[in-house]
C-alpha cells in the first residue's frame, strides 16, 4: 500500500470516528433536553397548538385550552376519517367548545406538515405568541420546525411527559432508548436540512 493510500485510509478512520463522537456526545445532549417531569406554564398566549401522536397529548392541549391559557387550540396531524364528535366524546367535551375554540387540520402527514399547517393557522388567526403541545421526546424535533415556519412568534413549550419515560431510565430499557435515538437522528436530520435550505417549507 502506497504512502498516500495510508494516509486517505487513516484520515478516512480519523473523519468516521470523529463523526461517530459527536453524535454520541450529541446525543446524551438530546436526551438531557427531554423533560421527565410537568413543566408549569408561567403565562399565557395567543393560541395553543397539538401535534397528535400520543394519546394524552389532546386532552392536556384541551385542559390548556379550558384553563385559558390560549384563546383557540389547533389539532393538527389529525386522521382524515377522524369527527370533531369522536374527539369530543373522547375528551368529554360538548361538541360546542369545538364549534368555538378549536380548529382541526386533516392535511399534515409529519412533524414538518404540523409545522406547515401551523403557520398557516397562526397567519390566519393573526397570533403572535403560540403554546406547543406534544410528546417530551418529539418537542426539541417540533419546536425547530416551528420555529423555522415562524421566526416572529413566540413559543412556549409545554411538553406531555409519559409515564414509562418518567419512571424508566432510557439506559435500562432498549425500547426507550430505540425510540429516543430515532427521534435524535430526526432531530439532526431536521435541523441539518434546515440549515443546508432554509428557504424550504
Amino acid at each position: 500500500m502506497s504512502g498516500l493510500a495510508r494516509a486517505i485510509g487513516f484520515l478516512t478512520m480519523i473523519v468516521v470516528v470523529s463523526g461517530a463522537v459527536l453524535l454520541g456526545a450529541g446525543f446524551f445532549w438530546f436526551v438531557g433536553q427531554i423533560q421527565d417531569e410537568e413543566v408549569r406554564l408561567d403565562g399565557k398566549a395567543d393560541g395553543i397548538v397539538v401535534l397528535t401522536g400520543a394519546a394524552t397529548r389532546i386532552p392536556d392541549a384541551i385542559n390548556l385550552l379550558t384553563s385559558d391559557y390560549g384563546k383557540r387550540l389547533l389539532i393538527t396531524g389529525v386522521h382524515r376519517t377522524t369527527s370533531e364528535r369522536e374527539i369530543a366524546r373522547l375528551n368529554a367535551l360538548n361538541e360546542r367548545v369545538f364549534a368555538c375554540c378549536i380548529d382541526l387540520d386533516k392535511s399534515a402527514l409529519n412533524t414538518l406538515g404540523n409545522a406547515i399547517e401551523t403557520r398557516r393557522w397562526v397567519r390566519d388567526r393573526g397570533f403572535t405568541s403560540l403554546i406547543v403541545v406534544t410528546s417530551s421526546w418529539h418537542m426539541p424535533r417540533a419546536m425547530v420546525e416551528l420555529s423555522h415556519q415562524l421566526p416572529d412568534a413566540k413559543l412556549i413549550a409545554f411538553p406531555v411527559v409519559s409515564e414509562k419515560i418518567r419512571s424508566e431510565p432510557w439506559l435500562t430499557n432498549p425500547e426507550i432508548a430505540k425510540l429516543l435515538l430515532s427521534e435524535y437522528l430526526k432531530y439532526v436530520f431536521a435541523v441539518v436540512r434546515i440549515k443546508l435550505d432554509p428557504d424550504l417549507a
